[in-house]
């Protein structure tokens, strides 16, 4: 095979994974299911579409290979094909981000909702867990059991106010969420805060953590 063949049919396979992702609904979709599986009716409701849309979007992941599928009884659960889909999205977001002006604006006026805590890196959050930290992950039960920061405890954010004492006061705190547009960590860290605690938040979150390599537990595989 020559090299322009070569290139003339696999170049159009790369633009079939492209294609998949060139919807911003398709987008949110792979957002949600890095935080674990979803049956259609879940992310129909989490992304405002109709069961029929949501399906059809999933039906073109699908075909990209980007995403999988499960029976559970009569509902079929859908998660992201394997590590690399979540890296992808990360990554795509990040180059919005750095390249477009909208997405910086959009991501500082989003940002200027965040409470004024304490905000510690991903390395950063690394070295405190050795040293003793509390990683609490304020996602709902079923994300945190779908996959989580090794060593974390999962207190969803509702339930926080009423666990308090579930809680050392003698150890630093990082709350974690969903990633970098979500405010689950911010509330968090800021009832922390009023409470007395030594607390701060993780820049980033859970897929942001994972796509770097860093010790999780479950997750996508």
């Amino acid at each position: 095979m020559s090299q322009r063949k070569f290139k003339d049919e696999i170049y159009p396979h790369f633009a079939r994974v492209a294609q998949a992702l060139a919807s911003d609904k398709r987008l949110e979709l792979l957002d949600i299911l890095t935080q674990g599986p979803r049956h259609v009716d879940a992310l129909a409701q989490e992304t405002g579409m109709s069961i029929a849309n949501s399906s059809q979007h999933l039906q073109t992941l699908r075909a990209a290979r980007l995403v999988e599928t499960a029976r559970k009884g009569n509902m079929v659960i859908y998660r992201l094909a394997d590590p690399s889909v979540m890296n992808l999205w990360v990554a795509l977001r990040g180059v919005a981000e750095s390249r477009l002006a909208e997405v910086k604006e959009l991501a500082q006026e989003f940002h200027s909702a965040r409470s004024n805590g304490k905000v510690v890196t991903r390395d950063e959050a690394a070295v405190l867990a050795h040293q003793n930290a509390v990683l609490l992950d304020v996602r709902p039960v079923a994300e945190f059991e779908s996959g989580h920061l090794r060593g974390a405890i999962n207190i969803p954010l509702d339930a926080l106010p009423d666990r308090l004492e579930e809680l050392p006061r003698d150890r630093r705190i990082i709350a974690y969420c969903r990633g970098l547009y979500c405010l689950l960590a911010d509330e968090a860290a800021a009832l922390l805060f009023v409470n007395g605690f030594d607390v701060v938040r993780l820049e980033g979150g859970w897929p942001e953590w994972q796509s770097e390599g860093r010790p999780v537990k479950g997750g996508v595989t």
